[in-house]
């Protein structure tokens, strides 16, 4: 019963460099956030010892009492957070509960109608290198070249023509809100299923900051440790009956073993955080971060795909500063600030390049970053794309990376820690 840092020391070494990384950088990564201890003390009890095969009061285990307690508090809390029926809290991941969907409703050779990944659309919408996109016939809908904004007309006369037995709403880096409603009539006319995955938008989603899919979709995917800030997982989630049997038996025995009851504890614990008032507060925050730095990167000459945002991302357009993504993305942490290269709609680039760059406010802002830091984050980001666009960022990196260092030490992460 040896503690890490005295069992492996190679082990520990790699985990104080991490929580090094995480403390000395600006995390602006739209799918990541820091979790409570709370639920990294859940994720990492004893938990983790207890194979659950099965359901509750449904185990293949003997033992399962009180594990059983644990998946059904998550899925107490996250029907309460989403106003549906029924939760499958077990996926592992986002793109296993959007498996476990196609799994559960359709056949091999299907048509899905998916936002295109080039648009801003998941790999498990239908990209191709995916097993949606190999498995599945996909069709992909765009958004509008002048606007940036989901070209619902495009939608409905592609469903119109494919007939899809099942239609996704959803996005990775579309920053503005999602008409459900319209989905679900557009679904309606051809027959098709609707599934709403809203790994990003879920935090605000559970707030009332950003629409609710439900009573629109028919079934709704979320990760869970995106805006919801809690462990790396995902839930499924529905209000039928009938669905919520096909896609138990699609998630198990279907597409997945044992589930993570360790990790399933530590959801219960972020649910529980997003139902208090003091979440409510927080994605509030997170809402008007994401609006002041996508307004003063714009206000500094900055694109910004669809002109602004609705959401905790923002995605810049670099095309006319002549920076690709990848050098972008470099610059920036080599300055401290952690991004993503990040294509935009109708993109010349190819996806290991691109020309743009996605940014999110969830993670600095559980940090304790306001608009007065976000606002000196826009002013560092557009400080140094100008510099690099005109080919001297070297000569900014000293000063750049000394006020990043200033506001992360202001903003202390996890000073309980000890490494």
């Amino acid at each position: 019963m040896t503690h890490l840092s005295k069992r492996d020391r190679d082990a520990f070494d790699i985990f104080k460099q991490e929580l090094l990384r995480q403390r000395g950088q600006i995390e602006l990564i739209a799918s990541e956030n820091f979790t409570s201890l709370a639920v990294m003390e859940a994720a990492g009890s004893v938990l983790t010892n207890k194979y659950a095969e099965g359901y509750p009061a449904k185990r293949y285990y003997g033992g399962c009492e009180v594990v059983d307690k644990a998946e059904n508090l998550a899925i107490a809390r996250v029907t309460k957070m989403f106003g549906c029926k029924y939760a499958n809290v077990q996926p592992h991941s986002g793109a296993q509960a959007n498996m476990a969907v196609y799994f559960s409703l359709l056949k091999p050779g299907d048509t899905i109608l998916g936002m295109s990944l080039a648009a801003g659309g998941h790999l498990t919408h239908g990209a191709s290198p995916t097993f949606s996109g190999r498995w599945l016939k996909a069709i992909g809908y765009g958004v509008s070249e002048k606007t940036g904004l989901i070209d619902y007309d495009q939608v409905r006369s592609l469903a119109q023509q494919h007939k899809p037995k099942l239609i996704v709403a959803g996005a990775s880096s579309y920053p503005r809100t999602i008409d459900f409603k319209r989905f679900r009539e557009i679904s309606d006319e051809v027959g098709a299923y609707l599934l709403a995955d809203v790994a990003h938008y879920a935090g605000l989603v559970v707030t009332g900051l950003y629409p609710n899919p439900f009573p629109h979709a028919h079934v709704v995917t979320t990760t869970t440790h995106k805006t919801l800030r809690g462990p790396r997982g995902a839930v499924i989630l529905t209000d039928s009956e009938d669905l919520i049997g096909k896609i138990n038996s699609a998630v198990f025995p279907g597409i997945q073993g044992g589930p993570f009851m360790h990790i399933i504890l530590a959801k219960a614990v972020a649910f529980g955080e997003a139902l208090s008032g003091e979440f409510k507060q927080y994605m509030t925050n997170v809402l008007e971060n994401s609006k002041l730095m996508a307004k003063r990167l714009m206000d500094n000459g900055i694109g910004i795909v669809s002109g602004g945002t609705d959401s905790h991302m923002a995605v810049v357009d670099l095309r006319e500063l002549g920076v690709t993504g990848k050098q972008a993305e470099i610059a920036l942490e080599q300055c401290g600030i952690a991004c993503n290269k990040n294509g935009v709609p109708f993109d010349p680039l190819p996806p290991s390049v691109t020309s743009g760059l996605r940014l999110g406010t969830a993670a600095g802002t559980t940090r304790g970053f306001r608009v007065k830091e976000f606002d000196e984050i826009a002013q560092i980001i557009s400080k140094v794309l100008k510099a690099l666009a005109a080919g001297n960022a070297d000569s900014v990196y000293a000063e750049v990376r000394s006020r990043v260092s200033k506001l992360c030490e202001a903003f202390p992460l996890y000073p309980e820690l000890s490494c």
